[in-house]
């Protein structure tokens, strides 16, 4: 969550917590890290940290580039801060241990990538312009399909989902038919970020 959305809203996070759903760093206000120089990405990351552990009295362990855009610098400071895990890079569709200037870093990268991410198909977006290409049946099969192939590997099947984009009546439906068939499909762990993480480095 960027930390500006829990401010201006700070009673929309009671219900996701009392629901023990985990809250993690996505920005101080959705900026492009990329875009910023090594001491402006800190003091933003590390303020982006303090204030949602203030407001959710959990301090965070997880961190998400908004956008996915990185800079050279991002994985030091993720690192540097503390944080158990990343989720902002595609190099696997497995976790695997961050690394930084040739020196292991402790972060657990749970991947991401564009075909599991529901703004690529449904995202309306007036600057740059963007419009919903992919209808919402046609996106529950692209992620049922990567569902299942994760599921038949033993492997983890991470989608990314926005409220503002996924929440609509005509959408949120997705959601629901993929758990429905996840959970009928057989033994499925659902797991925080943090808990996969945890996981993940007990493994290694």
């Amino acid at each position: 969550m960027p930390a500006v959305s829990a401010l201006i809203d700070p009673h929309a996070i009671t219900p996701i917590i009392a629901e023990g759903h985990e809250i993690g760093v996505h920005g101080w206000i959705h900026e492009n890290t990329s875009l910023l120089d090594r001491d402006t990405e800190r003091t933003l990351l590390l303020r982006s940290r303090d204030t949602l552990h203030e407001l959710t009295g959990q301090l965070p362990v997880g961190h998400r580039a908004a956008n996915w855009d990185l800079s050279a610098h991002t994985v030091e400071l993720v690192a540097e801060a503390g944080f158990s895990y990343d989720s902002s890079l595609m190099a696997d569709d497995s976790c695997y241990e961050l690394v930084c200037i040739g020196q292991p870093t402790g972060l657990v990268e749970i991947p991401v990538d564009w075909v599991r991410d529901d703004a690529v198909y449904l995202l309306f977006n007036r600057n740059p312009p963007t419009r919903p290409w992919t209808s919402p049946k046609d996106v529950l099969d692209i992620f049922l399909r990567e569902f299942d192939m994760a599921f038949d590997e033993g492997g983890v099947c991470q989608l990314v989902f926005h409220p503002f984009v996924i929440g609509y009546r005509s959408r949120i439906w997705i959601l629901e038919e993929l758990i429905r068939h996840a959970q009928a499909r057989g033994p499925v762990w659902m797991p925080t970020h943090a808990e996969l993480a945890d996981w993940v480095r007990v493994q290694s």
